[in-house]
């Protein structure tokens, strides 16, 4: 009987939810679907004989950068094989990361906004959010699975690797709810659980890319729940029982969420925030943005440079790398004519997948621009003397400067390694490369300030920039995309300090598009009403 008062309310609860956050799944299932059709659709058309196969899998096997990503290809030859490496890792990613977001909006978001005290003021049992919220986030795993699944089949994947393949989505969706469904009981709100949780994802999946690209002992695959769906081998093995070990972490990680929340009280979590000061600190809008996306900053520092560690020790082994396997040229530096200039070519190329990497806290910053309008904290502000490109200004400067921060700290750690490591790179030299890298990722957070300032009702665009950078920076290459296609990637456009002559114009050039994005996103916001 108390279990069924605790869910009280949930069917109908759940009905509601669906109908009004159905359209909320569209993007999650549209990324996993096109991942996997469009690998089996272009796949014979990139690479119709064998000698192409051969080559792109021996200039995939020995790159570190696309390892790191995508984890291992067990089997290039075949297009099952060839979509089991293009899509596992980043579509499970990108439905775990949706799951995320739709177990804390529809549990902890709606204690945070006032919705819940509502919901609770009828016929409604303690657990009945909580229990909606993963019931949604199930269906919406589901739905990733079905539609990928079976899109995949009817485009000419085999059935059952790309049954297998979506299976692998839809499960590491359920891991990444329970997890949510943690984390929204440890937050002090849900800004602070969706920081917790993806922090957790982005720390496995980089931890699951490292170890498979040192060739780690394989038991480590088995301490990483991301590594269990990697092992299910679509296409290579067709492994079905690891998904098994998914579905009962989910199952544990839900029974610890209820046991939580049974003790946590209404709108705290376990996580208390310090008191605040008796007098406001954040004086002006500098300050404000400032204070706001301190925290932030200062655990997206920490992340950098843990990537300039796993890089640095990349950078380490560069020449090995390229003495095993000369079909790396292919990617990093296809006109070299030494190996001092393959070196620098490397450390040009993942500078720049940091850089890329940068751009995404900054595209959040200018995001959480937007949810200040939508939470009604912005119109105070705007009410006082602070007009609204101050305001935009401050919250930009911060992004920027930000961005710029996060790759000099990654630079100057590869730069350690590098100069201790007798290759050719100093500290100096890779420091100079970041510098050089920073432009481009402005240009990515200027598309963001464009789509917030004049058009925020399409906010999801304003991670064009980032998606876009980074197909055409690590797949463009290997893809044999024409050069007009690679030039859309402002990354493409960052010149090789060290070699003998450098073009500036392609930083010039991206500096204008940059000025501009700035100019129209700072006219809109002018403009336009908010929130």
């Amino acid at each position: 009987m108390a279990i069924a008062a605790a869910v009280t309310g949930t069917a109908p609860l759940l009905r509601a939810s669906l109908k009004h956050e159905f359209r909320s799944f569209a993007p999650w299932i549209a990324i996993a679907t096109a991942l996997s059709v469009s690998s089996v659709i272009v796949y014979p058309l990139l690479f119709p004989d064998v000698a192409d196969r051969r080559a792109f899998a021996a200039t995939v096997g020995g790159n570190p950068a696309l390892g790191l990503i995508f984890g291992p290809a067990y089997d290039l030859s075949t297009v099952d094989g060839f979509n089991a490496w293009r899509s596992l890792a980043l579509g499970g990613f990108a439905t775990a990361l949706g799951m995320i977001f739709i177990v804390i909006k529809a549990s902890r978001g709606q204690e945070d906004s006032g919705q819940a005290e509502l919901l609770a003021a009828g016929v409604l049992g303690r657990e009945s959010r909580l229990s909606a919220a993963l019931a949604m986030a199930t269906v919406a795993a589901l739905a990733v699975g079905v539609i990928s699944g079976v899109a995949t089949g009817l485009c000419g994947g085999g059935w059952e690797p790309s049954l297998l393949l979506a299976a692998g989505f839809t499960v590491s969706g359920w891991m990444f709810a329970g997890l949510a469904a943690v984390t929204a009981q440890i937050g002090t709100d849900a800004r602070t659980a969706n920081s917790i949780a993806v922090a957790v994802l982005g720390v496995l999946f980089i931890l699951r890319g490292f170890l498979y690209s040192i060739d780690a002992p394989a038991w480590t695959t088995w301490i990483n729940p991301l590594g269990w769906i990697t092992e299910t081998r679509p296409a290579t093995g067709d492994h079905w029982w690891p998904l098994l070990l998914g579905v009962a972490l989910a199952l544990i990680a839900v029974g610890i969420a209820f046991t939580m929340q049974v003790s946590r009280d209404f709108g705290q979590g376990m996580i208390s925030p310090r008191p605040g000061p008796a007098r406001g600190t954040a004086r002006t809008p500098w300050g404000l943005a400032l204070h706001l996306n301190r925290a932030p900053a200062l655990s997206w520092s920490v992340a950098f440079v843990g990537l300039g560690v796993v890089f640095g020790y990349f950078a380490r082994s560069v020449k090995d790398m390229f003495g095993a396997n000369p079909a790396l040229t292919e990617i990093f530096a296809s006109g070299a004519a030494s190996p001092d200039d393959l070196i620098a070519a490397f450390v040009t190329t993942i500078l720049c997948l940091i850089g890329i990497i940068a751009s995404v806290p900054g595209v959040q910053t200018i995001i959480r621009i937007r949810a200040e309008e939508l939470d009604d904290r912005l119109e105070p502000v705007l009410a006082s003397s602070v007009s609204r490109w101050r305001y935009l200004a401050d919250n930009v400067a911060i992004a920027f400067l930000a961005a710029a921060a996060y790759v000099l700290i990654a630079g100057v750690v590869i730069g350690v390694f590098a100069a201790t490591a007798d290759i050719g790179i100093g500290v100096g030299d890779a420091v100079m490369q970041a510098v050089v890298t920073i432009p481009a990722v402005w240009t990515v957070v200027a598309i963001a300030v464009l789509i917030i300032g004049a058009r925020p009702q399409v906010q999801i665009a304003a991670w064009i920039g980032v998606l876009a950078s980074f197909v055409l920076t690590l797949l463009g290459p290997s893809f044999k995309l024409p050069t007009w296609a690679l030039g859309i990637s402002p990354f493409y456009h960052v010149p090789d300090v060290s070699a003998a002559t450098q073009n500036w114009w392609g930083l010039l050039w991206i500096s204008l598009f940059t000025l501009a994005f700035l100019a129209l996103g700072f006219v809109g916001f002018r403009r336009r009403d908010t929130p």
